[in-house]
């Protein structure tokens, strides 16, 4: 059981760095493409 709750433990830490990973991602597509259409106007 100790064993399942480590896994358990490491999954949910990869899956929360995964989920923020993204979302910079995300983050950093939107400023470029605030920044095009900056410099389209």
């Amino acid at each position: 059981m100790p064993k399942f709750i480590i896994a358990s433990l490491v999954v949910a830490s990869f899956a929360l760095s995964a989920c923020n990973t993204v979302a910079g991602i995300g983050r950093d597509v939107q400023s470029v493409g605030e920044t095009v259409e900056e410099v389209a106007e």
